[in-house]
């Protein structure tokens, strides 16, 4: 960005809002300067600050991806005050933004093997700009999977990505929910158990996962009955960042500040930390 102050939000435009769910909704946005929209660059797994004046500001992941730049996208689910107060955002209102912060997913790194994806309800999110990104860049990775879950199909957020991501021939995408839904043709069960059935190999795979803490746990046992090393299980923590820049300290867990050393953290990493799961 134009801006080099990391503090001194940035104004954008809401171009347009999509309803995933009751509860999630998705916001794209553009900057006002045009030269700082056309400048900005950012890795999968990068996270933004959105901001209503008055109200405050919140830490989300940018989940469009950057080989699609006509605008940034974010999305929501309301849960606190300055969630609500952004659900009621409508096209062409204005909004504070700083972005990008934190690290990112290793790209490079993951280039050659498959890539197992694990995504639970909004933890679909920080998946979502790394798998359109690697979908992007299709020859540079193996085989790609995704599971996804939710409490009901009510629930399952990006209904147009599902819809493409499971007509796709170059992926294997499985979704499941928690109980029997009529009407429901995937699966049904929980995310850990799925995955044990599905018992992907470890070998020359990273898997990535998040979603609910209790899904992320539970999760990352499962891949370790299944053999998956610490190094190639990653996940992302976004909660409690605040100033997004190592200042405040609200966000520490141990000696790490999630808004500087993450949101992307290998289970190797994490398990070394108090436990945040």
């Amino acid at each position: 960005m134009s801006n080099n102050n990391q503090l001194l939000p940035q104004m954008a435009t809401v171009i347009e809002i999509v309803n995933e769910t009751a509860n999630i909704k998705t916001f794209r946005i553009r900057l006002n300067d045009k030269a700082a929209m056309n400048s900005l660059t950012f890795k999968p797994g990068q996270v933004g600050q959105l901001s209503l004046f008055g109200i405050g500001e919140s830490t989300f992941v940018i989940n469009s991806s950057p080989t699609r730049m006509e605008y940034l996208q974010f999305s929501i689910l309301k849960v606190g005050e300055v969630t609500q107060k952004l659900h009621q955002l409508k096209v062409g209102d204005q909004i504070g933004v700083r972005a990008p912060l934190g690290n990112a997913f290793p790209c490079e790194k993951m280039k050659g093997k498959d890539i197992l994806f694990i995504g639970g309800g909004i933890g679909m999110a920080p998946l979502r700009t790394l798998l359109v990104y690697m979908l992007d860049n299709r020859d540079d990775y193996g085989k790609i999977t995704l599971l996804y879950g939710g409490r009901s199909p009510g629930d399952m957020a990006f209904q147009e990505d599902l819809h493409e991501w499971t007509s796709r021939k170059d992926m294997e995408t499985v979704l499941t929910i928690d109980n029997p839904f009529e009407g429901w043709d995937f699966e049904v069960g929980l995310i850990p158990n799925i995955l044990l059935d599905m018992a992907p190999s470890p070998e020359n795979c990273v898997a990535v996962t998040c979603g609910p803490p209790i899904m992320i746990k539970f999760t990352i046992n499962a891949l370790k009955k299944l053999s998956f090393p610490d190094e190639a299980i990653l996940t992302t923590l976004e909660r409690r960042m605040k100033c997004g820049v190592g200042l405040c300290g609200r966000c520490n867990i141990g000696e790490k500040y999630v808004c500087v050393d993450g949101p992307v953290f290998t289970w190797a990493e994490l398990k070394l930390l108090p436990s945040e799961l």
